[in-house]
């Protein structure tokens, strides 16, 4: 099976969201600490040239496979993901299970802020802190957003891609 956590840039959200998966960070609902969150893999690295890019985070315990994207605005990215698995699927003959999780519902307007000001316009200064502040905000929304991936994972059998756009799991 193969995840592919995606959002707006694909630094943020989508890199925590990976980390959890890949139990890089503590698995719980627990608040993390400013240490743990600017040690996630990718966390606020990304630049506008990765969008777009599916980005190898690792293999889970269960020999999953583990992806994010950046998709900036664009509606379509997703949809034409699924199309070209599925045309794929049916032209090579492999049944791997592909999950598009959606971690934009769980960024706080903090982190909205802190990626434009470091990531759009290069103020570390102002971004880092809104962006580690945002991260403590939602960390537990991540968490539980990642569990309900896995779980839809592992219970769908009668999909080849699925599409989780998410709500804010509380």
């Amino acid at each position: 099976m193969i995840y592919i956590y995606n959002d707006f840039g694909g630094t943020h959200t989508t890199s925590i969201a990976a980390a959890y998966h890949l139990k890089q960070l503590p698995q719980s609902e627990q608040k993390l600490t400013t240490e743990e969150i600017l040690t996630v893999k990718y966390f606020n690295k990304l630049t506008k040239e990765d969008f777009g890019k599916i980005i190898f985070h690792g293999i889970d315990e269960e020999g999953n496979s583990v992806y994010t994207i950046g998709r900036k605005r664009n509606k379509y990215v997703v949809p034409a993901l699924k199309e070209l698995t599925l045309l794929l699927q049916e032209k090579y003959h492999f049944d791997e299970k592909i999950v598009l999780s959606n971690t934009s519902p769980t960024v706080p307007i903090a982190m909205s802020m802190g990626g434009f000001f470091s990531r759009g316009l290069k103020i570390d200064f102002i971004g880092v802190p809104l962006l580690v502040k945002g991260a403590k905000q939602c960390c537990d929304n991540i968490y539980r957003l990642v569990e309900n991936t896995k779980q839809v994972g592992r219970t769908s059998f009668n999909e080849n891609v699925i599409i989780l756009d998410n709500k804010i799991y509380k």
